[in-house]
């Protein structure tokens, strides 16, 4: 019958489990092709428009400023965020090939999370590159420095590395007796545990003081910082100054809601919402991998003069090459 590939119902089996079986989104198998079409048209978009934007940013001499550089952070971020999740996450809908071992499941778990909480830091840091041009502009080139630059790159990696690891230590202490099919399109933490027969309340409690401490602690720097930004804006003399800084900031603060608002979300619903069906948990899971790394490219190549000609320009040299008349 259909339940053969289950294990034992007697709980006192207990199993490493060598391999999970990622089933995909769980309700909606029926239509699981059609979802993976535009996952993978999304996918195609964050892959291009964040290649094409550390290309330009590290080739453009000119480009060599805080923002941009923290702007290429982010672009590795979504680049390495988005790739450790959707070629998985098609191979489940594609090929039914949702298998997947313990050590890889792991593995995958620890960079979704790792990227996903060094991303949020480096939104706090552009939050502050944006504080210190508009309300300290005299000092800007003074504080952030290259190397300045460098360390707080450096500082989200790590601060997002300590977290996470004890995470596998986490799951690797859990005993799992009922089955090895996880009802995701990729591994992640509460995923894996919620799998176990164990107590997993220390799990749960350390994933809610991650969010509220990692996540949660960013956002609120981040809306103090614009809320001290705002206020320096409406004390500029000209309207003009006015717009031109609200402009700046205006990308930023679109990348920041399209990061945490599914994020905050899909976190409240896990939380909170039982009666939310499962299916929705999960595409939200796949909406917060997918929907930044495809936008974030695309809101700033758009709304930031400086890039937006260097991509018509590359796209320009591009297509001059190719033509037959060159």
């Amino acid at each position: 019958g259909s339940n053969s590939h289950l294990w034992p119902p007697d709980n006192h089996t207990f199993f490493d489990p060598v391999t999970y079986i990622l089933t995909g989104i769980p309700g909606m198998e029926e239509s699981q092709v059609w979802i993976s079409i535009p996952f993978c048209l999304m996918y195609i978009v964050a892959l291009f428009g964040n290649s094409l934007l550390l290309f330009i940013i590290l080739t453009e001499r000119s480009l060599h400023e805080p923002m941009y550089l923290f702007l290429s952070m982010l672009a590795a971020a979504d680049l390495l965020l988005s790739t450790t999740t959707v070629p998985k996450m098609l191979a489940v809908f594609w090929f039914k090939a949702g298998e997947i071992s313990f050590a890889a499941c792991l593995t995958q778990m620890f960079f979704i999370h790792v990227i996903f909480i060094a991303e949020s830091a480096i939104l706090l840091a552009m939050a502050f590159d944006r504080y210190v041009a508009i309300c300290d502009p005299l000092r800007y080139t003074i504080m952030l420095t290259k190397s300045v630059i460098g360390k707080m790159g450096l500082a989200a990696v790590t601060r997002s590395f300590c977290i996470i690891f004890p995470v596998i230590f986490l799951v690797k202490r859990l005993k799992f007796c009922r089955t090895n099919l996880l009802p995701h399109t990729y591994c992640e933490h509460m995923g894996i545990a919620r799998l176990a027969c164990d107590d997993i309340t220390v799990n749960i409690w350390y994933g809610l003081a991650v969010a509220i401490l990692a996540i949660g602690l960013d956002a609120v720097l981040i809306a103090v910082s614009y809320g001290l930004i705002l206020r320096a804006v409406f004390q500029l003399p000209s309207k003009d100054a006015r717009l031109k800084a609200l402009r700046t900031c205006g990308s930023h603060l679109c990348v920041i809601l399209m990061f945490y608002t599914p994020a905050f979300f899909s976190f409240f619903a896990h939380r909170f919402g039982h009666n939310i069906p499962g299916y929705i948990h999960i595409l939200l899971a796949n909406l917060y991998v997918l929907i930044p790394p495809m936008l974030n490219p695309i809101v700033y190549g758009v709304r930031t003069k400086e890039i937006l000609k260097r991509v018509i320009n590359v796209f320009y040299q591009c297509c001059s090459r190719s033509s037959p008349l060159s």
